[in-house]
């Protein structure tokens, strides 16, 4: 099917991008389920457009908005700020209307495309050739995605938490009990030491090492979590909000992950999450996940992909109000992506 083009703001390097693709655009607010759309975000000093920003408001208030939609995203800035953060916030707002977001649904273009330069070495191109290529093979992408199915898809629970205290454990525990008559699942524990975090390899050298599926400090990441990650189909990790940020040892799988991603995709994996608040703040924290993991490590977001609790005291998010209902249409929307 090929994919709508939504435009939220303008400007001439973004509209040189999007020419050769020839996509009928529509109007932020028309209605969007069930379609395929490239959503066009022109950002500039003050930020992305007000059109972005009543469109944001419109799949936070309205959980149908994208329901069934694809989506990914070309946001392009006149400077080196304020792109990333737009396109964290549209893919949680998009997960949570409805959408799925492919992995890797981003292209973004800073205002000198230095975060081009690499592949624009390894092609032989020029930054703004790259970029306009990369929004092509975007479209493409977008255009042909298919979900995959699993006849009980291996879902594994990724989380560095005391069981005897973590809200956010017992709400996975919870979401896992929900599951498992459908899917198989098993628990990893990324415990103090077990992972350390990036020490910032060369990229060839991070290559060399994932060409035999370790990294520079091998032990328990090459051991156990990587062949763990291979197994799965669905991600679900179990964030605690540390001062609004992912915990450290979640932070560090993720970072270390470069050593699995250079050698093989995660684009036929989904990514989900349980984040869990002492205060405020989940939303900070998801839009983190989901940049980390589905716009940059590439693997797929479905509908509806992040269940959001605030809980400071142990066993507060088991009695939260209305909980119970929120975990099962969580598993639902888990066993609804994966399972055929």
């Amino acid at each position: 099917m090929e994919p709508l083009l939504c435009r939220l703001g303008a400007s001439p390097r973004l509209e040189r991008a999007l020419a050769p693709l020839e996509l009928d655009a529509v109007d932020p607010a028309a209605p969007l389920a069930g379609r395929r759309v490239l959503f066009a975000v022109a950002v500039d000093g003050g930020g992305a457009d007000p059109a972005f920003f009543a469109l944001l408001r419109r799949l936070r208030t309205d959980p149908a908005a994208l329901a069934g939609a694809t989506v990914a995203m070309v946001v392009d800035g006149d400077g080196e700020l304020y792109t990333k953060s737009a396109a964290q916030a549209l893919a949680l707002a998009a997960t949570q209307a409805g959408a799925w977001l492919p992995g890797m649904p981003l292209v973004e273009a800073t205002g000198s495309l230095y975060n081009h330069h690499i592949q624009a070495a390894n092609w032989g191109m020029t930054w703004e050739e790259t970029y306009f290529r990369r929004v092509q093979l975007l479209a493409e992408r977008l255009s042909a995605f298919t979900p995959p199915k699993f006849q009980r898809p291996k879902v594994l629970l990724l989380h560095a938490s005391n069981p005897g205290r973590s809200n956010t454990l017992a709400l996975g525990r919870a979401v896992a009990a929900r599951i498992q008559d459908r899917c198989d699942v098993a628990e990893l524990a990324l415990l103090n030491g077990t992972v350390h975090d990036c020490r910032g390899c060369g990229y060839r050298q991070c290559l060399h090492f994932a060409q035999n599926a370790t990294c520079f400090y091998g032990g328990a990441l090459s051991e156990t979590v990587f062949p763990a990650i291979r197994e799965s189909d669905v991600l679900l990790f179990l964030c605690p909000n540390y001062n609004d940020a992912l915990g450290a040892n979640l932070m560090a799988l993720i970072n270390r992950l470069t050593g699995l991603v250079v050698r093989e995709s995660l684009g036929e994996k989904y990514v989900m999450g349980v984040v869990a608040s002492g205060y405020s703040g989940g939303d900070v924290v998801a839009r983190q996940l989901l940049g980390a993991m589905c716009l940059n490590r590439g693997a797929i977001t479905p509908p509806r992909a992040l269940l959001l609790e605030t809980a400071h005291d142990p066993g507060d998010a088991l009695r939260a109000p209305q909980v119970q209902t929120r975990l099962d249409a969580f598993a639902r929307a888990l066993t609804a992506a994966a399972c055929r």
